[in-house]
């Protein structure tokens, strides 16, 4: 009867391991349809980086083309998003680059900026402050640049401050500890733009040739990740262990059963 009976579980057993089959790789993220056409940006290797909303900026004032500091403390205490960062001896203010993307600075208010390279923001302030300062110097720094890495393992996902003012996606991930053993080096995905309609980039690092190609500026909020290695044997034995339960309980009562109704 048990024969019997398991013999009739085959076939469920056989659908449920197809349907859990569908569900394996479960951790894999931002996967994208099939024939997806990627960015092609990673050949392009000079692109700066160009401030965005959100930013947090270093600004300084200097006169005679950087002879002499011009102190913005006292006027930025009035100014909305302003703050002082010299805990360390460091003069410069900070300020935030609001969504629609200008920000607000002493004396001369609001002022677009976001979209501009850092130099290029510089030469504009340096040409609204010449009506008020004699040949001034303009310094800024973005604060709080960073990307996101996930380098290929489970929970091992961190932000990378961008410290430096051209950081290559090579560095971010040495930043960020390297790939891990269960990575995928040829299949690297960089996300960047808008999270509703962003670039995905495909890039390889397995090889040479890819190094070479994928040599691009990282862009603040970008996404890094890696692709990790599916582990079908642990995903199958973990996706069927709870049905397995299932039915050995199911025998264990059938058996239970049929010896109360077919006493010895």
């Amino acid at each position: 009867m048990i024969i019997d009976f398991m013999k009739k579980l085959i076939p469920a057993l056989s659908i449920l391991f197809i349907i859990s089959s569908c569900q394996l790789n479960p951790s894999v993220m931002f996967k994208v349809p099939k024939g997806y056409e990627y960015s092609n940006e990673q050949t392009i290797g000079n692109v700066e980086y160009r401030i965005s909303p959100n930013d947090i900026i270093g600004f300084s004032v200097y006169t005679n083309d950087g002879f002499k500091l011009i102190d913005m403390t006292t006027s930025a205490a009035s100014i909305t998003g302003g703050f002082q960062t010299n805990s360390q001896g460091n003069s410069q203010t900070q300020f935030l680059v609001e969504p629609d993307g200008q920000v607000k600075l002493p004396i001369i208010g609001k002022i677009k900026i976001a979209g501009f390279t850092v130099r290029e923001a510089e030469k504009t302030l340096e040409k609204e402050y010449a009506t008020f300062y004699n040949k001034p110097f303009v310094m800024i720094r973005v604060m709080n640049r960073r990307v996101m890495v996930f380098p290929g393992t489970g929970g091992a996902g961190r932000t990378v401050s961008l410290d430096n003012e051209n950081v290559n996606l090579i560095e971010a991930l040495a930043l960020a500890g390297g790939l891990t053993t269960t990575g995928k080096a040829h299949k690297i995905k960089l996300i960047r733009g808008d999270l509703r309609n962003p670039k995905v980039m495909l890039i390889d690092l397995s090889t040479i040739e890819g190094m070479q190609q994928s040599n691009l500026l990282l862009q603040a909020n970008d996404i890094i990740y890696v692709e990790p290695v599916p582990r079908y044997s642990q995903e199958i034995l973990s996706q069927l262990a709870p049905i397995i339960g299932i039915i050995t309980s199911l025998a264990l009562v059938y058996q239970i059963a049929d010896g109360l109704s077919n006493p010895k």
